[in-house]
């Protein structure tokens, strides 16, 4: 397990990012744009138009996703999917028989899939059977991770031995991979602190204050430890980097695109036009597919619910905020 050669699917933000964390830790990667157009453009400008100033280190090579597929003599010990959640599906086809058996494909994106309610890991399974799926999630923004400035995350794969070798392997004194085998609890922390920073932005954009923002973080928290507990997550995952970490950073900086996406709603930006301008927000489309799911479990998620209610025009900002205002007094926990 020496990984010594892994690939990046997408050329995005978060894909160039890692990249640069690959470079860095020592290994041998390449990075591969979605489209020939894309792999032309980062491979002659060495950057990243979602990461304007932030160069992407010399030793990455980078092609276009079908060279990957295409190209049976290069070896990967590891491909690391850098696309967003809804397109992980196609992303990992894509790679069809490529993929030796027991290899990690490790989803890097925090969401659940509309129409199935699969999570990341179950995606991989059903679109790459050879595959080891696997996760990497936790409290970290693109641009620093790019930058080299300190992080620290979660990589989830259901054999221990795998997890912790591929986390050395992609480990720095400034990228710190923490590993487990809990890739259900650290997939639902990502995708639900999503829907929860739309909230967290609402709050902020409609001017309610400090006290209002961390009361919102505290009982959205108990809502993705809920979520997390009835579908097997296990609870120091949940209070970790993937879950609790996650949420603190994305509920709290305009650097989260879903958080911004929420402000932009709480100062009063029609929905349609807020949800255009942020479209890379994650928990626009996890919020409607969390809530579902809650649901089919008789799991209580006032926040969520909200935040679909909004998104879906059934209910206005003011409206939502009432009504969870109005709520009855209940013991905490």
């Amino acid at each position: 397990m020496a990984f010594e050669h892994i690939a990046v699917i997408g050329a995005g933000a978060w894909g160039c990012a890692l990249a640069n964390v690959i470079a860095r830790a020592g290994r041998s990667v390449t990075l591969a744009a979605r489209t020939p157009e894309s792999a032309s453009l980062v491979a002659r400008e060495r950057t990243s138009p979602r990461l304007p100033g932030i160069a992407l280190d010399p030793r990455i090579d980078v092609v276009a996703a079908n060279r990957v597929a295409a190209d049976r003599r290069q070896v990967n010990d590891a491909v690391l999917l850098a696309v967003p959640a809804q397109d992980l599906r196609i992303a990992a086809a894509q790679l069809g028989q490529t993929i030796e058996r027991g290899t990690p494909v490790v989803a890097c994106a925090k969401g659940i899939e509309r129409g199935t309610h699969k999570f990341m890991t179950e995606v991989i399974s059903e679109s790459l059977p050879a595959a080891r799926p696997a996760i990497l999630s936790g409290p970290s923004f693109a641009a620093d991770v790019a930058r080299g400035l300190p992080t620290a995350v979660t990589l989830a794969i259901d054999d221990g031995t795998q997890a912790a070798a591929l986390a050395a392997a992609l480990g720095s004194a400034t990228f710190r991979p923490y590993h487990t085998t809990d890739t259900r609890g650290v997939e639902i922390g990502g995708a639900a602190k999503n829907v929860l920073a739309i909230a967290a932005g609402i709050v902020t954009g409609r001017g309610l204050g400090p006290s209002a923002a961390a009361a919102l973080i505290t009982r959205g928290f108990a809502e993705l430890f809920r979520f997390g507990k009835a579908f097997g997550a296990r609870p120091e995952t949940l209070t970790g980097l993937s879950g609790l970490g996650d949420l603190v950073l994305t509920c709290s900086s305009p650097q989260s695109r879903n958080f911004a996406l929420g402000v932009a709603l709480g100062k009063g930006k029609p929905t349609d036009e807020a949800k255009a301008e942020s479209r890379l927000a994650e928990g626009a489309f996890t919020a409607p597919v969390l809530v579902e799911m809650a649901n089919a479990k008789e799991v209580e998620m006032p926040i969520a619910n909200a935040v679909a209610a909004i998104l879906a025009g059934r209910a206005s900002i003011a409206e939502a905020i009432e009504n969870l205002l109005t709520r009855p007094f209940r013991a905490e926990g």
